[in-house]
């Protein structure tokens, strides 16, 4: 497993494995913290050596070869953030794992990592399972270990592949929607039921909720985006295509000024695109084509400024979530399709994955594109300056022109 640079700003690493799924980890709830150094030995020792530094971000991939004997493993890895080729080198995923885990001959397709820590869910071929995380003791304290809970989630075990695994922004709600059309949403960690869709003629493609987790959106192999009210277990719209239209992933953006916008992509003829719907309406506000590529991955930044697409052909486009425009292009980021893109909690950073085998790390910023922009407010105030100025000084000046 070896990193390289790439172009637009990104480090790769390899794994050795087809990668399906992945996830940044929230270490803030995850890794115990350091025990405070109270204490200085007799040697001198500098109290900040014995104080950890801040854990590096970590991520959690999935993946594998499937069933059979075609020699590729199918595992869990948790690798971290780190510089690809020293300092000034972009930064990349660690060659080197902190942990890795066999599935045996079952694939991690999906998974979901729960915002509180509570584990990760993760989707196979016949059913979920949930994994918890096992921080290590004493000078470890910055690295994980994953261990099945078989205990955990016996009811999801064996009801068959699922495409869309989901936590709510709190961690309190958890939807699953399989492959064979039946949608369930659960309140966690108890279980309850809040509401369940079976519809054998379609399969789930995606599913997601809003931040206040009042609803949860819905698409469908075929037909609308179908959006619930999960206080009622209602549905409250039915977003309608347009001619030729066919609907893939759904994604929630809050904005700055806390107003909520839906975004969905689709596919219409040759072209990629990405539509709004306004959230209290839900009246389509606006739709623009972005690639001619199909559309294999979408993204919401945590700031709500950004949105990325990852396409069939392995390349990434990021864009600003106000107006759509293109920020940054990466063609070809991957040799092969990209199969997950999630930002990092601080909105700067992009994390892609595909069926190549590699993990891309790639470095985004985070425009604040949904707030006022500084650079007319500056150029206002010099303007001013200078109409003051020259009322000021009127007389002198039309004193120095020639007459």
């Amino acid at each position: 497993m070896a990193p390289r640079g790439g172009g637009g700003g990104g480090g790769q690493s390899t794994y050795g494995f087809p990668i399906y799924s992945a996830a940044w980890l929230p270490l803030a709830h995850i890794l115990k913290p350091a025990a405070p150094a109270a204490d200085v030995d007799d040697s001198g020792a500098d109290a900040s050596c014995s104080s950890s530094s801040p854990p590096s971000p970590m991520a959690l991939l999935g993946g594998g070869g499937g069933e059979g004997r075609s020699g590729v493993p199918n595992k869990l890895v948790v690798a971290s953030l780190s510089a690809a080729a020293g300092e000034a080198g972009p930064a990349a995923l660690s060659a080197v794992p902190v942990f890795e885990a066999g599935t045996e001959e079952q694939v991690p397709y999906r998974m979901a990592v729960h915002p509180r820590g509570d584990g990760a869910l993760v989707a196979f071929p016949n059913g979920c399972r949930l994994y918890r995380w096992k921080p290590q003791e004493g000078e470890e304290s910055q690295k994980l270990a994953l261990k099945s809970d078989e205990e955990a989630l016996v009811e999801l075990k064996d009801i068959g592949l699922q495409l869309a695994v989901s936590f709510s922004g709190e961690g309190s709600i958890l939807a699953i929607g399989g492959e064979d059309g039946h949608l369930r949403v659960f309140k966690w960690p108890a279980m309850e039921s809040v509401l369940t869709e079976a519809d054998t003629k379609t399969s789930i493609k995606d599913l997601n909720f809003s931040s206040d987790e009042k609803f949860l959106a819905v698409n469908r192999s075929s037909g609308p985006c179908r959006v619930w009210d999960l206080q009622s277990s209602e549905v409250v719209a039915n977003l309608g295509r347009e001619a030729g239209e066919i609907f893939g992933f759904c994604r929630f953006c809050t904005k700055a000024d806390n107003s909520r916008i839906l975004f969905v992509t689709a596919m219409q003829g040759d072209y990629g695109k990405i539509i709004s719907w306004n959230t209290a309406s839900w009246t389509r506000i606006g739709s623009k084509k972005i690639t001619r590529e199909a559309i294999s991955a979408f993204a919401v930044s945590p700031d709500g400024a950004l949105l990325a697409i990852g396409t069939i052909e392995g390349s990434i486009i990021v864009l600003g979530s106000k107006n759509m425009r293109t920020l940054v292009t990466v063609k070809k980021a991957h040799l092969g399709i990209v199969t997950t893109l999630a930002f990092s909690q601080d909105s700067r950073t992009l994390l892609s994955t595909s069926f190549d085998s590699t993990a891309r790390v790639t470095s985004v910023g985070s425009p604040k594109s949904n707030g006022p922009s500084v650079w007319p407010m500056i150029l206002a105030i010099i303007l001013a300056i200078l109409v003051y100025y020259y009322m000021q000084h009127k007389e002198d000046l039309l004193a120095m022109l020639p007459h």
